[in-house]
């Protein structure tokens, strides 16, 4: 049974000088001794059990020892050691040992920011705060072995982010080379690592994930003088980043304007299975608009020609090429793969991403099911990401995009 404030105030110790534990739930108990009253919070990460001080009773209640055992209970839902997250804070309030990872790690990064873009700079700084501080950063510089930064990577490789991984390795690299560069460390553990992440897979799709150049394609396309249909094709596209065949086979039957989705059925997806799209509010604004023209055919975005068939499978790269991005620097399918690099860099659940980019699972018993997989998760990431775009079109200062999520 939880303890009550009661409960708390009476407990003692039955023997003089032997401890007891007062139990109260989700692992949190209070430990009682001869010298005082502790909060404890009993966890286990990364196989190993760990106890984190919550405070001493009574100057921390029950209610505020209950408030940060949660907090802790989402850093481990994060993958996050709520401990060694503890000692980082600590730390970065200014009792960071110079020759430690994170202390070496900031002097790198104030010595480079000047030279890059704000959004470029903000990106390797969250990298760094989120996956690899919080397991490195209290670690002497000269102490950290391959083996131990490898575990650092793969744990990003274990959401899913296989290119985060690969960056955040380059950035530790980048860290030991300065630091040996100014006598601070002998070797660079991350050299050692050739070979030992997941590759990242080539993509024959050319893409733009730098923000700003992102911000720019945006306005150009905000700018395009074709026709009604492949303006609102183009302006569709980046918000749905479905495959170019779902969008331009798009059938007004499969959607739902006042519950704000789009249900493309299985029979017209890549890994034939029922495929739920949310809609933002800036996707449902384009389709209002284009609506108008054709929402009494049965296509979303008919043929120039012939009304009766969908718009050609060139139409929307035909548009990019008008822009003057050509099929080496952009395509309709390498919105795909912006989303997926640019979500998974900002920390959404990889597998919302996955499930949202119809990267089908093959388990035959689950499939069925699968269509509507992380919908709330994948409900917020949608409009975070339409918000997202809407910031860079408008050329202000990149906002994260966990601050929209």
């Amino acid at each position: 049974m939880p303890l009550t404030d009661i409960q708390c105030k009476s407990a003692s110790t039955k023997e003089q000088g032997k401890p007891q534990k007062f139990q109260d739930e989700k692992g949190m108990y209070l430990l009682v001794t001869t010298s005082g009253k502790y909060w404890r919070f009993d966890y286990r990460f990364v196989d190993k059990r760990k106890t984190l001080a919550l405070g001493i009773y009574p100057e921390v209640k029950l209610k505020e020892a209950r408030q940060k055992r949660d907090e802790a209970r989402q850093l481990l839902e994060r993958g996050i050691d709520p401990g060694q997250h503890r000692k980082i804070q600590k730390l970065a309030r200014g009792v960071i040992h110079e020759s430690s990872f994170e202390a070496l790690g900031r002097e790198w990064f104030s010595r480079q920011q000047s030279i890059w873009s704000d959004s470029h700079a903000d990106r390797i700084l969250r990298r760094l705060e989120r996956d690899v501080f919080p397991w490195l950063g209290a670690r002497p510089i000269m102490e950290i072995e391959p083996p131990e930064l490898l575990l650092v990577l793969r744990r990003i490789e274990g959401r899913g982010a296989i290119e985060t991984a690969h960056r955040a390795k380059q950035d530790c690299g980048q860290i030991f080379r300065y630091a040996i560069a100014i006598g601070k460390a002998t070797r660079n553990p991350a050299a050692d690592l050739t070979g030992a992440l997941t590759p990242v897979a080539k993509s024959s799709f050319a893409t733009i994930t730098e923000p700003k150049k992102i911000g720019e394609l945006l306005r150009a396309m905000d700018g395009y003088e074709g026709t009604m249909i492949s303006r609102c094709a183009l302006k569709l596209t980046p918000l749905v980043f479905v495959r170019p065949g779902e969008l331009r086979k798009a059938e007004w039957s499969e959607f739902d304007l006042e519950g704000a989705r789009w249900v493309i059925p299985a029979e017209r997806m890549k890994m034939r299975e029922r495929h739920v799209v949310p809609l933002s509010r800036q996707a449902l604004a384009v389709l209002r608009e284009i609506q108008s023209l054709t929402g009494h055919l049965r296509y979303v975005f008919p043929g120039t020609n012939q009304s009766k068939r969908p718009m050609s499978e060139n139409t929307v790269n035909a548009a990019l090429k008008r822009l003057g991005y050509m099929g080496d620097e952009m395509t309709v399918h390498g919105f795909r793969h912006m989303a997926s690099t640019l979500l998974n860099e900002f920390g959404f659940s990889a597998d919302a991403i996955e499930r949202q980019l119809a990267h089908g699972d093959r388990n035959k018993i689950r499939a069925t099911y699968n269509y509507a997989e992380y919908m709330p998760e994948r409900i917020r990431m949608m409009q975070a990401w339409a918000d997202y775009l809407d910031s860079l079109r408008q050329g202000a200062e990149v906002i994260p995009i966990h601050k929209y999520g």
